[in-house]
């Protein structure tokens, strides 16, 4: 697209900066940043809407949808920048970087095992490959800048939440030193579809495991911070899960994940050579149209498995129903909600981040990675287009 800016229109933004330096000298400067920062983020809106404010134009995409602030911690201190937004998602200017909150958090809980005690060596080792060859850590600044990025995270984790018709629910563990011993943490994280259409991640939570009484103590924060109008829920079948899942959300139905469910098949069959054919079969009954059509494939596929898998077909008896919820939902909802796979790629992309730490040194310093993760991924899903359309 040719340039449509002109020296007319930066002008003003210009003659700004530079008033900012003129009359405050170098103190000026983040001000002067500020407002170069924000002209430039209006103007790569402008291009990628191929249209000026409020220009009538038949090459527009798109309309501008106001301005959101973004406090971003720079080398002159906090700045709060104004990023354009757009009304169907999409756009976010080159200027500003997404992924400094999580980089920074990386920072943070490998800085806090330099801290308290774990081998400086390893730490550097570590953080040199995340941020270069030049480290200088302090404990006075790890505890600064984590004071910082923990008031805003746990403001994040607290917010109030909407009607979220569609919920997804996961877990995973980390390394974590509690009391002096090493143990596995579960996190428990929860994404859901808002009535909207567009995904969020609801909440996150660190436990010592995944019992019934920390999921229905997470569940319940949940609830006590408006989740409402919950229609379905995906999960894997965790024992602690599946209670609390009942007492706190009794009579919503409940979609076990297909994927796990034939995955777990697998486990029945004997022979190499018949792994194949069956998980084909089972694909074929999850694929069906509606849930009579499945209930029928799933009657036949159990004869055949009865004489030739009869450990398959008991389990299969038992378990394969337990993925029919999703036929419940409109056909087009079905096969990004037959699955917890959604929220198993933000699991994985938890494991890359935290993996370079291989152990926190409390529980603390793996909840502010973690929570800065999801808060990026849904800071980017709420300024993106809709995951489903909810309406008919």
């Amino acid at each position: 697209m040719p340039q449509r800016t002109n020296l007319e229109e930066v002008s003003h933004p210009l003659h700004e900066a530079y008033a900012c330096l003129l009359s405050n000298g170098l103190d000026g400067a983040g001000e002067a940043l500020r407002i170069l920062v924000n002209e430039a983020s209006r103007i790569e809106r402008a291009q990628h809407l191929q249209a000026m404010p409020y220009e009538r134009s038949a090459q527009r995409i798109d309309q501008a949808n106001g301005f959101k602030p973004k406090t971003v911690l720079t080398r002159m201190g906090e700045i709060t920048f104004e990023v354009p937004q757009v009304r169907s998602g999409g756009f976010y200017p080159s200027a500003l970087e997404r992924g400094s909150r999580s980089e920074q958090s990386v920072n943070l809980a490998l800085a806090e095992m330099y801290v308290q005690g774990v081998s400086t060596r390893k730490v550097i080792e570590v953080l040199q490959k995340l941020v270069g060859p030049e480290v200088s850590i302090s404990s006075s600044q790890i505890s600064r800048c984590a004071e910082k990025l923990d008031i805003g995270l746990e403001a994040w984790r607290n917010r109030p939440l909407e009607e979220t018709p569609y919920v997804l629910l996961d877990a995973r563990y980390e390394r974590v030193r509690e009391a002096g011993q090493v143990v596995d943490c579960a996190v428990l994280v929860a994404v859901g579809v808002t009535a909207s259409g567009h995904r969020r991640v609801l909440g996150v939570s660190v436990a010592l495991s995944e019992a019934e009484v920390h999921w229905r103590e997470f569940l319940d924060s949940l609830i006590k911070r408006g989740l409402r109008g919950v229609k379905f829920i995906a999960s894997d079948d965790h024992a602690g899960l599946k209670a609390a899942r009942k007492a706190m959300f009794a009579g919503v139905p409940w979609q076990r994940c297909q994927f796990h469910l034939q995955h777990n098949a697998q486990g029945y069959v004997s022979k190499l050579d018949q792994r194949a054919p069956v998980a084909r079969t089972i694909r074929s009954i999850f694929n069906a149209p509606d849930v009579n059509e499945a209930n029928r494939l799933l009657s036949l596929a159990l004869e055949g498995w009865r004489k030739e898998h009869p450990k398959l077909a008991t389990w299969a008896e038992e378990n394969l129903a337990e993925g029919f919820a999703v036929f419940g939902l409109p056909p087009e909802h079905r096969v990004r909600m037959r699955t917890t796979n959604g929220v198993e790629r933000l699991n994985k992309e938890i494991k890359r981040r935290t993996r370079v730490a291989t152990l926190f040194p409390n529980s603390a310093s793996c909840l502010r990675l973690v929570s800065a993760i999801l808060a990026e991924q849904d800071e980017e899903w709420m300024t993106a287009k809709i995951y489903l359309t909810m309406k008919p």
